[in-house]
């Protein structure tokens, strides 16, 4: 009788290094497929959500211009506002030139500063600073609020009361202005309570028009502070004209 080898590994439960080894390859080719396929399902994936994207920034309705929003007008309107902005009803918000409707915006007079914003998924937001009035300009008998840079900027039908006012020729420029601005910032209270009216006829050629009826020339706004001080010492002087153009050098004359 012949007897049979007898397989060592029978009955320990683990399997035959041929089992094994088929195991392992089929382990083995998995793995490599899995690797082709995780880079194609991943790329599908990436395509499917630029695809997705692109329909709902450019071609859906979702992400469109619903409403527009302003904040900080007083002097203007919110339709005015509206009106220079032209922000297109229904346009996808992506699209929108924010530049040009701040440019748009800002053309206004009034409007010293404008920030624009998409304010996702469906609005515009403006937020509008306006200019301040620190003086009222009287130019061939019509009156114009004037902001700290010169700018005029809105009407008046007549002067507001405490304002300081400032009288000038047509055409004088911002900066001839902006340099009366800068004056009547620099005067203290109690003598810009003296003064009627500052006149502007041009670049360095502020003077001051007392209520007296004295005449006071500025010049320029250099050194404003030091003329202020030299002036409210002279008008303890009698006189007519009182010339603080060079602060160091005053002259009292009439």
């Amino acid at each position: 009788m012949i007897t049979l080898p007898r397989n060592p590994l029978k009955g320990t439960g683990r399997p035959d290094p041929a089992t094994a080894s088929r195991r392992r390859f089929a382990r083995r080719q998995w793995l490599r497929r899995w690797l082709v396929w995780r880079y194609v399902i991943a790329s599908v994936l990436l395509v499917a959500l630029v695809i997705s994207g692109i329909w709902l920034i450019f071609i859906s309705s979702f992400l469109t211009v619903q409403q527009v929003q302003v904040q900080g007008a007083s002097q203007l309107s919110r339709q005015q506002i509206l009106a220079a902005a032209e922000v297109p009803d229904g346009a996808h918000l992506v699209e929108l030139d924010l530049g040009a409707i701040r440019a748009r915006v800002g053309a206004l007079a009034p409007v010293r500063r404008v920030d624009v914003s998409r304010d996702w998924p469906h609005g515009v937001l403006i937020k509008v600073t306006e200019r301040t009035p620190v003086a009222v300009v009287e130019v061939g008998g019509r009156f114009h609020a004037m902001d700290a840079e010169g700018v005029l900027f809105r009407d008046y039908p007549r002067p507001p009361a405490g304002m300081p006012r400032v009288v000038s020729a047509e055409g004088t420029s911002s900066a001839a202005f902006a340099e009366a601005a800068r004056v009547i910032a620099a005067l203290p209270t109690g003598l810009a309570g003296r003064v009627d009216h500052v006149a502007v006829a041009g670049v360095d050629q502020v003077s001051l028009a007392m209520r007296g009826g004295a005449v006071v020339i500025w010049g320029s706004d250099a050194q404003s502070d030091l003329k202020a001080q030299v002036l409210e010492k002279l008008l303890a002087r009698p006189g007519h004209t009182y010339d603080v153009s060079v602060p160091g050098q005053p002259v009292t004359s009439g």
